[in-house]
């Protein structure tokens, strides 16, 4: 026994496969035989011999131990069967029928399956009805469903990039660094999403809707140590400078903490260049001026304002006129 599946255009992956799913409980079994049409919904590559079949249609195929034939390409006798009822099922369903979401399309498609089609006497049966042929003949020659429910998941795949995140439908996700610029593999579930390079798993995130799944181990370190220095760290940091550098610390974490936090982190990493105790004098001098910013206290640090100059001061020893008033005047009189 086979069963033929007729996809839609306009069905995506996962409506696609939970299509699938939903017939294989309403039907509480499958054939051992899936003959199915060349859509990339579920054949990612035609081809006589070796047709290159979704991921996730592979999935559910394994899961419940079905074969998946797809029909050759331009042979339009090998799915005859399946096209004939679509007229009726258009006009009878279909028409006239208008639901706001895909849940009450589906509800709505088993009580007309149940109370409609299945039921209805048709001529090429010698007036039997689906639902009596198929629990007479049909039924006993479907496979068992599995105890275990079919998880269904979305396989996608996207490029690594410089910021260590790779974009799966509406989020990014981060990936560990080394693997910037590689293209991996994304297994979607309503729980989890894992990550897959040739293969291996490199990453597994908690799934998300939309947004930022950001794991900071998967930075750099030198990108993990700037990352950690909070506002908190930058106000001990400071602390331990100096009272001058802890308060102009403090006046730049006094508003908008979060964007002047790179300044503040800017300001400590003088201590490191020019040690504390230059640092902390030039931000008691860019306190003075009323500009505690990081480029005043850099511009005093370069032009070594905070050092004192010693004033050059005059000794007795420098060269003089000093005779007396009598000498001089005896000198013009003679």
């Amino acid at each position: 026994r086979h069963m033929f599946v007729r996809p839609t255009l306009l069905m995506t992956q996962s409506e696609w496969v939970a299509a699938h799913v939903a017939a294989a409980e309403f039907f509480r079994g499958l054939p051992r035989r899936l003959v199915l049409d060349n859509l990339k919904t579920g054949v990612d590559r035609p081809d006589l011999y070796d047709p290159k079949i979704n991921r996730a249609y592979g999935e559910f195929a394994h899961h419940y131990g079905v074969l998946i034939d797809p029909a050759r390409a331009g042979k339009p006798k090998d799915k005859p069967r399946v096209e004939r009822p679509m007229p009726y099922i258009r006009d009878s369903f279909f028409s006239g029928r208008d639901y706001p979401t895909m849940q009450i399309w589906r509800s709505e498609a088993v009580i007309w399956c149940t109370n409609v089609a299945g039921i209805r006497k048709c001529r090429p049966l010698d007036g039997a009805s689906p639902v009596r042929l198929f629990q007479a003949v049909e039924a006993d020659t479907l496979l068992d469903l599995p105890a275990r429910s079919f998880e269904l998941a979305i396989w996608s795949t996207g490029k690594v990039h410089p910021d260590c995140h790779v974009k799966v439908g509406k989020t990014l996700y981060s990936i560990p660094w080394p693997l910037i610029g590689c293209e991996v593999q994304a297994r979607t579930t309503q729980e989890h999403v894992v990550f897959y390079l040739r293969g291996e798993v490199v990453k597994t995130h908690v799934f998300k809707p939309k947004g930022r799944q950001t794991d900071f181990n998967d930075y750099p370190p030198d990108k993990i140590a700037f990352l950690q220095r909070t506002p908190a760290w930058c106000r001990a940091q400071a602390g331990r400078i100096g009272p001058g550098c802890a308060q102009v610390v403090a006046e730049l974490m006094s508003v908008n903490a979060l964007y002047r936090l790179r300044s503040a982190q800017a300001v400590i990493g003088l201590a490191e260049r020019y040690t504390p105790e230059r640092t902390e004098t030039a931000c008691g001098l860019a306190l003075q001026v009323g500009d505690p910013s990081y480029r005043t206290i850099k511009g005093i640090l370069v032009a070594d304002r905070d050092v004192a100059v010693p004033t050059e001061q005059v000794g007795l020893e420098t060269p003089a006129f000093l005779r007396g008033p009598d000498d001089l005047c005896g000198e013009v009189a003679s």
